[in-house]
Parts: C-alpha cells; sequence; structure tokens
C-alpha cells in the first residue's frame, strides 16, 4: 500500500481507539453523574476527534476508490456509525435512568465492535 494510504488508516484507527475510549470515560461519567462532563475540554475533544475521524475516513475511501452505497462493508460501516452516534446521544444525554443509560452504552458497544470486525475484514457479516 502507498504511504498516504497507511497514514490515513492510521490516523483512522488511532481516532476510533479514542473516539471510544473517551465514550466509555463519559459514559462512566454519566452514569456517575459527574461534573466532569459540563467540563469545556470533555464537550469539545469528542467532537475534534470525531472530525478527524471523519476526514480520515474521507481520505481512505478515496485512495481506495470504495464508496458507501457502492461497496458493502463501507456502506455497513456508515450506516452502522449513523446508528452508533444515535446510541451514543441516547447513552449521554437522552436517557431517563442508568437502567436505560446502560442498554444504550451496551448496544453502541457492541455495535463499534462490529463496525471494527467490519473494517478489518471488509465484509459485512465476518462472523459467519
Amino acid at each position: 500500500m502507498n504511504a498516504s494510504y497507511m497514514a490515513f488508516k492510521h490516523i483512522h484507527m488511532l481516532c476510533a481507539l479514542l473516539s471510544i475510549s473517551f465514550f466509555i470515560l463519559r459514559s462512566i461519567w454519566a452514569f456517575q453523574d459527574s461534573a466532569m462532563l459540563q467540563k469545556k475540554w470533555v464537550r469539545i475533544s469528542p467532537h475534534v476527534i470525531d472530525t478527524v475521524f471523519l476526514l480520515s475516513a474521507i481520505a481512505l475511501v478515496i485512495v481506495l476508490g470504495q464508496y458507501p452505497f457502492v461497496s458493502a462493508w463501507v456502506t455497513v460501516k456508515l450506516v452502522g456509525l449513523v446508528v452508533y452516534i444515535g446510541l451514543g446521544m441516547m447513552t449521554l444525554k437522552k436517557a431517563a435512568n442508568n437502567r436505560q443509560r446502560a442498554l444504550f452504552f451496551s448496544l453502541a458497544v457492541l455495535l463499534y465492535a462490529y463496525i471494527v470486525g467490519v473494517a478489518r475484514t471488509k465484509t459485512p457479516l465476518f462472523f459467519m
């Protein structure tokens, strides 16, 4: 693979790790009703990480020439990302109680694991 692909891939993978790690940390704080969630850096950091994450994803699809709604695995990752974002919002902002929060959190983490599996194998049914 060429150098630009490898650079974008490593940036993308780093952002994926930062994104899920920070989501887990913020979820823990949400379960604890922590004031940390109100800190400015905590509110801004996910947007910075996810913007770089998205830009690296766009760069990768261009470099690879595999686009959503053309390549099944890229389409599944994109749809999964949208659902993951929704589950994250439910976990951190919309859950009425910790029981709901636990459900949304669990689904988000499972979906994240599925997206990683799709990314690694480049097939939506990697688990079969």
